[in-house]
């Protein structure tokens, strides 16, 4: 992170005018750094394997498949698996907003019963049900996206490096404000969606050392209903550009729709989260005030995990989902920062080289 910063007192366009939109002489940008391309090569994809045999079940977090979002893309995951692996349409349930552990660790529970193996949970309000489920049913594989807790033989854990993407949408929104301001909304104030807003406001302060970031919660810890309010996502991204931001950075579920609508009403602009959500149908209507969005390969660790079954080898599987794997990212659907995307690719192979080393707290 200090080869990125050391230059934060220069001229604000160096480096051929990558400062996007000025911001003035408060707000300087910073060269982008310079990497060996050899140090920064992705790791090779790994090789197919047959899923033919695999009855997978797919159990979602709250809002399911459709939520141009979070689920969506383990739902792309599976649907890759099906087209590539040979695998068997999956079987699918969803979470309910408020439900019991009980409801949670039977939604699991039955899926057992019907003979799935594997069983993947997404989201980690699971780790409680499918720990009691998993010990129950040790010759059952389970996957949990988003949760390393839950130690058990049978369990694997997809886990991703969400600061590292959140860094590179950071930068991005660093290059293109002209307020020098930018915001963050989050879902839920937890240790998650606190990795997003950690990594976001480094990739701003290694662009733009003066920018300010407004950083707000849409509920405390233990309340997931800010994933899926998208009126309170209204309420607090509008405050944020009242307040004189010109872009936010929404990490919040299903309630990334109302902050999209309040930068829609205030001719402003928004980053996405988890999936591409400028290609989203359900957000067609708001898709043009969407700059990028900080991809987490749900799609990529849901299929890698099915392929690794598959071949009856989870250990190949990398400990977490981070830049080097494509665990993580950010978009250009729209063509919004074709014009900085140089400038994003060195910060990605920095990180990816160890060049610039992204914390996950603030």
């Amino acid at each position: 992170m200090a080869t990125a910063m050391v230059l934060a007192g220069c001229a604000r366009d160096t480096g051929g005018g990558q400062a996007q939109g000025g911001g003035g002489d408060n707000c300087p940008r910073n060269p982008p750094p310079s990497v060996d391309a050899a140090q920064a090569q992705p790791a090779p994809s790994p090789t197919p394997g047959d899923a033919s045999k695999l009855k997978v079940g797919m159990a979602y977090d709250i809002g399911g498949r459709g939520d141009a979002s979070f689920n969506d893309a383990a739902a792309a995951g599976i649907d890759r698996a099906s087209a590539q692996l040979k695998m068997p349409k999956a079987t699918e349930a969803t979470a309910q907003p408020g439900e019991s552990e009980d409801a949670s660790a039977n939604r699991l529970r039955q899926l057992v019963a019907t003979g799935h193996n594997p069983i993947i949970a997404v989201g980690f309000n699971y780790a409680s049900a499918l720990k009691t489920v998993a010990t129950e049913n040790p010759q059952v594989r389970f996957a949990i996206v988003d949760d390393d807790t839950v130690t058990l033989p049978n369990v694997t854990p997809l886990v991703f490096a969400e600061e590292q993407g959140s860094f590179l949408v950071g930068a991005a929104a660093a290059l293109k404000t002209t307020t020098c301001k930018v915001g963050f909304v989050g879902g839920v104030d937890n240790p998650l969606i606190q990795k997003f807003e950690a990594g976001y406001t480094q990739g701003v302060k290694a662009v733009a050392p003066n920018a300010q970031v407004d950083a707000k919660y849409i509920s405390p810890a233990g309340d997931t209903t800010g994933f899926n309010d998208a009126t309170k996502g209204t309420e607090i991204a509008g405050g944020e550009y009242d307040g004189g931001a010109d872009i936010a950075f929404a990490a919040a579920g299903k309630s990334n729709q109302g902050v999209f609508s309040a930068a829609q009403t205030g001719n402003k602009k928004a980053i996405g989260v988890d999936s591409d959500q400028y290609n989203s149908p359900q957000l067609a209507q708001v898709k043009q005030v969407i700059m990028t969005s900080m991809i987490k390969r749900v799609d990529v660790a849901v299929y890698d995990y099915i392929n690794a079954i598959a071949k009856n080898d989870t250990s190949s599987l990398p400990k977490r989902f981070d830049l080097k794997v494509d665990g993580v990212g950010y978009s250009t659907s729209g063509g919004q920062v074709d014009d900085i995307k140089a400038q994003l690719d060195a910060y990605k192979a920095a990180i990816i080289s160890g060049q610039i080393q992204v914390k996950s707290t603030k």
